[in-house]
């Protein structure tokens, strides 16, 4: 790759981490505040296979000489803190942030499919299969009864979400 393109795929791949790093704090919080005990036992398999994908993205980085995000605490302790107040409003709605957090997860990883270089390979196949993953977790909650988030919850994720992957991209 050339040097704008690994700084890019560097880039979108610190993204990804510090995504994958709030995902963890995200289930972590949710499972430990979740009323039925399946559905805490479902949250903490799918924070196993997000721990997966941080391993993929932290290894990826490092093969392009690169290094996380260094907010990486900050996005886990306000995904803790988010994903204990979903819990908290109860197991539907706790399924309905999960959803929602998925979906919006998906529509990232598109957008860094169209971004990434064509020839880089093994960043496209990391973001490829977390896509894949982050698709049945988001099936999962709709499967369990997750309940559909207000309008107005929903942008504001979209928000939070736009700052941390801008920050994230450079910091």
């Amino acid at each position: 790759m050339s040097p704008d393109q690994k700084r890019l795929a560097a880039g979108l791949m610190r993204v990804n981490h510090a995504g994958e790093m709030a995902a963890q704090a995200l289930y972590q919080g949710q499972s430990l505040t979740a009323r039925d005990p399946k559905l805490a036992d479902k949250l903490k398999y799918a924070s196993i296979e997000e721990a997966d994908h941080l391993n993929w993205c932290r290894n990826r980085l490092e093969e392009l000489d690169e290094r996380p995000s260094l907010l990486d605490p900050l996005w886990y302790a306000g995904s803790f803190a988010i994903g204990m107040a979903a819990g908290i409003a109860g197991d539907r709605w706790n399924l309905g942030f999960l959803a929602e957090t998925e979906h919006q997860v998906v529509r990232h990883l598109d957008n860094h499919l169209d971004r990434l270089p064509e020839n880089d390979v093994r960043s496209r196949a990391i973001v490829e299969q977390m896509k894949i993953d982050e698709q049945g977790h988001a099936e999962l909650a709709e499967n369990l009864g997750a309940a559909e988030l207000p309008q107005p919850i929903k942008q504001f994720m979209k928000l939070t979400s736009k700052v941390m992957t801008n920050l994230a991209e450079k910091v």
